[in-house]
């Protein structure tokens, strides 16, 4: 019998914010795999991954959003480090695209680098290379992304702000 890995992987936190973003607990694997540019087959092994580690619940369709904001606001910046390169032109990302372009006030943009993007700042390597069309295809999976991005590359301040802001938009209170 194949033994699978099971630690978790980059678009394994894509899919979870999408699935929260879409707010629809009969998701498919199908359309979701579309929006997010991966494979059937990547969004059914993550599936499997995010079950294991407990971020999703048994049935594989409702997150545990209590154990992804935990994850996020404790773990996303080790497992998944980055840090501001080149200047060059693409999507905002972190402080730089709502919610936090809302309360933060910045002369340097971070920025997902994309031929596509209308924004030049310092590159942000996203989580997932499909990251940034998916991001301006679904301004709710931009808006979390780009707090996840906070809790990755953030100073002090960004982190708290970007943590508050998910905890709205997981439904977890404030």
């Amino acid at each position: 019998m194949k033994s699978q890995n099971q630690q978790l992987k980059p678009q394994d936190v894509c899919l979870l914010l999408k699935i929260v973003s879409d707010n629809n607990p009969e998701w498919n694997q199908k359309p979701v795999a579309e929006a997010l540019g991966l494979s059937q087959s990547e969004v059914s092994e993550a599936v499997a991954r995010c079950k294991y580690s407990g971020l999703l619940a048994h049935n594989g369709k409702t997150v545990i959003k209590m154990a992804l904001l935990e994850f996020l606001q404790y773990g996303l910046r080790y497992v998944f480090p980055v840090k501001p390169g080149a200047v060059v032109r693409g999507v905002p990302t972190s402080h730089s695209a709502k919610p936090l372009s809302d309360v933060i006030q910045s002369t340097e943009a971070y920025i997902w680098p994309y031929g596509k993007g209308t924004v030049r700042g310092h590159g942000i390597t996203p989580l997932y290379p499909s990251i940034p069309e998916a991001a301006l295809k679904d301004e709710k999976l931009h808006k979390l992304l780009a707090l996840a991005d906070a809790l990755r590359v953030g100073r002090a301040r960004e982190r708290e702000l970007a943590v508050k802001e998910l905890k709205k938009r997981l439904e977890l209170g404030e």
